[in-house]
C-alpha cells in the first residue's frame, strides 16, 4: 500500500469526525470514510495520529465542550448531551480526568486548560525539513499580498520558551504541539494564540529566538501555568501581511510566497522602516480561507525639515 493512500485514508476519517463530532461516530462508519476494514482503519489511524480513534473523538469532543463552557452560559448537563456523553456523571468523570478540574468549577473559574487541537495528518506529512526556509514553488510571487499598518497597545503576553528554536518545527520538537491548545483556552486574550520571534533583548540566556504566546490586557492578574512566562510589551505599530487564500496542503508554498514578498518589501516608501528590536515579529496559524498572515514590527518614520 502507497503512504499516501495510508494519509489521505486517516486524512478521510478525521474530516469524517469533525463533520460529525455532535452526533454517534462508529467504527464502521469511519472505516467507511477510509475506504478500508474497520481492522485496518483502526490500526492506520493510530499508528499516524498516536491515538485509537475513540480515544481522539473523546479527547476532541471534550475540548470543544471545554470551549462551549467556557464562552457561553450552558448547563454543564446540556453540553455533555450535545457532545454525545450519556449521562451528566459521564462527562463529569471524563473532563476531570482529562483536565484536572471538573466542568462546572472550569465554568466558574476558567483557567487555561491543555486544550486537544489535533492537526491536520495530510498537511504534517508537507512540512519541511527542519531549519529549511519554506519556498514558493514557482518563482513568482503572490499576485495579492494586503498590507496594513496596526497599533499594539501596551499588553501582557503568557508565553512558552524553547531552547534554541527559531521557528515553528523545531519549537514542537521541543517543548510538544500541545501548547497551542493551552493558549487557546486562555479566555481573556486579546487576540488569537501566535507564533513569535522575539527581540534579542526578550530573550533570556538559554532560552529560544521563537516562541508561542498570547496576548492580554495590561490588568491581567490571573494564575499561569507552570512553564509559562508573562511579560510586558509597550506600544507598538505593527506592519501585516495577508496573502491570498490558499488550499490547505499548499500551507508551505503560501508561507513561502508571504516569506519572499517581505524580503523584498521597502517600508521606507510609504514612511516606515523595520523596527525588530522593538517588538515581536510573529505569525497567525496558517488558515487556508484567509491567506497566511505575519506582522513586523515597524517605526514612522520622521520626516526631514
Amino acid at each position: 500500500m502507497e503512504r499516501w493512500d495510508v494519509i489521505h485514508a486517516v486524512q478521510r476519517m478525521q474530516d469524517y469526525i469533525d463533520e460529525h463530532i455532535t452526533e454517534v461516530i462508529t467504527l464502521a462508519q469511519l472505516a467507511k470514510a477510509a475506504g478500508y476494514s474497520p481492522w485496518h482503519s483502526a490500526r492506520i489511524f493510530k499508528e499516524l495520529l498516536h491515538r485509537t480513534p475513540f480515544d481522539y473523538i473523546r479527547a476532541l469532543r471534550l475540548s470543544k465542550a471545554a470551549l462551549v463552557l467556557r464562552d457561553e452560559h450552558s448547563k454543564v448537563v446540556d453540553v455533555a448531551l450535545d457532545f454525545v456523553f450519556d449521562s451528566h456523571e459521564g462527562f463529569t468523570r471524563a473532563f476531570t480526568k482529562q483536565f484536572g478540574l471538573s466542568p462546572r468549577k472550569y465554568s466558574q473559574e476558567v483557567p487555561p486548560i491543555r486544550l486537544f487541537i489535533p492537526y491536520r495528518v495530510h498537511d504534517s506529512y508537507l512540512t519541511f525539513p527542519k531549519g529549511e526556509k519554506p519556498m514558493a514553488e514557482k518563482q513568482t510571487l503572490t499576485k495579492t499580498v494586503f498590507v496594513q499598518v496596526m497599533e499594539r497597545p501596551q499588553r501582557k503576553v503568557m508565553l512558552k520558551r524553547g531552547v534554541i528554536a527559531e521557528e515553528y518545527f523545531t519549537f514542537c520538537e521541543e517543548v510538544g504541539c500541545e501548547v497551542w491548545g493551552v493558549l487557546t483556552s486562555v479566555k481573556e486574550a486579546l487576540y488569537e494564540p501566535i507564533g513569535m520571534w522575539l527581540p534579542q533583548h526578550l530573550i533570556p540566556a538559554g532560552t529560544s529566538k521563537y516562541v508561542q504566546g498570547v496576548e492580554l490586557s495590561m490588568d491581567f492578574d490571573r494564575p499561569i501555568p507552570d512553564g509559562y512566562d508573562l511579560i510586558e510589551l509597550p506600544p507598538c505599530k505593527m506592519m501585516v501581511f495577508q496573502g491570498e487564500p490558499f488550499q490547505d496542503e499548499q500551507f508551505r508554498e503560501a508561507i513561502g510566497e508571504l516569506w519572499e514578498t517581505m524580503d523584498h518589501y521597502q517600508p521606507e516608501l510609504y514612511g516606515f522602516e523595520w523596527a525588530d528590536e522593538e517588538a515581536p515579529r510573529f505569525q497567525l496559524s496558517p488558515m487556508g480561507y484567509r491567506g497566511y498572515i505575519e506582522g513586523r514590527p515597524v517605526r514612522q518614520i520622521n520626516p526631514t525639515n
